[in-house]
């Protein structure tokens, strides 16, 4: 496996800020390695072995009924962590992870990682912080998807991969955007469609464009902007 630098560290916000004495802790046990997009990383279920520092690309938590339906609960990016679990001392991850968008990313033993995290100091903190975020995005995405429109559901869903991704373009067809709204493609075709006719978005197969990020905002319910501002808050602090 590649060894990262020093300075890879800045392609994840969670490790950038980190003091450098406690990122020189972590330095020695990280790996760099390369996922593609579609890999599943754990099962429900699964035993965490492995931390994941995203730098690039994206990765799905997904949550599946016994017969089968699949829904994504949450999107990890450049700005977390994935097997967050551990450091709240549990040893299985809930739900399935899967790499939405092919990543780069930093990887330790998630035994190691308890062991920085039961140091305290500033990672301690941050992580803390992270679990809060994610479960506001997990907790939101439900009651959008219980309560909001198709059309609106996917203009929080773009907004957040934006986010994400740091990126205007997503490499994603309606079919898996469809598979994690837990939705017929039939609707989002129809969501889409009609966000494109507004000048919001444009799509052509396996690509979607945001064309005007603060329209596509108005367009989306409040469960994006009460996930954006708790993101926000804590890359801020």
């Amino acid at each position: 496996m590649p060894t990262p630098s020093k300075e890879t560290r800045g392609g994840n916000r969670l490790l950038s800020a980190l003091p450098d004495e406690e990122y020189r802790h972590l330095l020695p046990h990280l790996e760099l390695i390369h996922l593609e997009k579609g890999e599943i990383i754990y099962m429900a279920r699964d035993s965490i072995k492995y931390v994941y520092f995203p730098l690039t690309g994206m990765f799905s938590l997904l949550s599946t009924t016994e017969s089968g339906s699949t829904v994504e609960v949450a999107m990890v990016g450049s700005e977390g962590i994935v097997g967050l679990p551990v450091v709240l001392s549990m040893d299985k991850v809930p739900y399935e992870v899967m790499i939405q968008l092919t990543s780069d990313t930093l990887r330790i033993e998630a035994e190691i990682l308890r062991k920085e995290f039961d140091r305290g100091g500033r990672l301690h903190e941050l992580m803390l912080r992270y679990t809060h975020v994610l479960i506001t995005q997990i907790s939101q995405s439900a009651v959008c998807n219980r309560f909001h429109t198709v059309e609106k559901r996917l203009c929080r869903w773009l907004l957040i991969a934006r986010d994400r991704v740091n990126s205007n373009t997503i490499d994603l067809t309606q079919e898996i955007i469809a598979h994690m709204l837990g939705i017929p493609r039939t609707g989002v075709t129809m969501a889409a469609g009609a966000l494109q006719r507004a000048g919001l978005i444009r799509y052509s197969r396996g690509k979607i464009e945001i064309l005007d990020y603060q329209r596509l905002r108005d367009a989306s319910c409040e469960c994006y902007e009460i996930i954006k501002e708790e993101f926000d808050r804590f890359l801020s602090e």
